[in-house]
C-alpha cells in the first residue's frame, strides 16, 4: 500500500509500518524482569551495606568451603547490586545492550547469592529463584513485530 493511498489524518499521512521492534516498548515478562532487577539490585546494595557496617547482623550457619569475611561479601553485594539495578533501569528504557548484560549480571548475582548461603540461607534461596526468573525472561525474549 503506497503512502498516497493511505487516508490522511489531521496531522498528515500515517507513517509507514516497519517490521522489527517498536521503539521504546518492551514485553510484559521483560518489564517484570527489569523491575525485579531494580528492586533486587537495591536490596543487594542494602544487604551489602549492612554486611560492611555491622558484622554482627549476619550469623554464619555451619561450616562452608567458600570462606570470605563479611566485609568482602558486603563489597561484592554493593558492586553487583548497583550494576544489577542500573541494568534493570536500562532494560526499562529498552536499551539494546541491557538484555545480554542483564543475563550476565543475573547469573553473577545467582552465584554470589549461592556463595552467601551460610549467612542468609532463606533470603539467598529467594534471590536465587528471582535471578533464575530474570535469566529465563531475558533469554526467552522474542522481538516484537509491529
Amino acid at each position: 500500500m503506497s503512502q498516497a493511498a493511505q487516508p490522511d489524518r489531521p496531522d498528515g499521512p500515517a507513517p509507514p509500518r516497519t517490521a522489527g521492534r517498536s521503539a521504546g516498548r518492551v514485553g510484559g515478562g521483560v518489564v517484570f524482569a527489569a523491575v525485579l532487577m531494580v528492586c533486587g539490585g537495591v536490596l543487594a546494595v542494602l544487604q551489602g551495606i549492612s554486611a560492611v557496617a555491622a558484622d554482627d547482623v549476619y550469623a554464619r550457619v555451619g561450616a562452608y568451603v567458600y570462606a570470605l569475611d563479611l566485609t568482602g561479601w558486603g563489597v561484592v553485594h554493593i558492586v553487583v547490586g548497583a550494576l544489577v539495578a542500573a541494568t534493570g533501569y536500562a532494560l526499562l528504557m529498552d536499551q539494546a545492550w541491557a538484555r545480554l548484560a542483564g543475563v550476565f549480571l543475573a547469573s553473577l548475582s545467582l552465584i554470589a547469592q549461592f556463595l552467601f548461603l551460610p549467612y542468609a540461607p532463606v533470603w539467598s534461596v529467594v534471590m536465587m529463584a528471582i535471578d533464575v526468573f530474570v535469566i529465563w525472561a531475558l533469554a526467552g525474549r522474542q522481538e516484537a513485530v509491529a
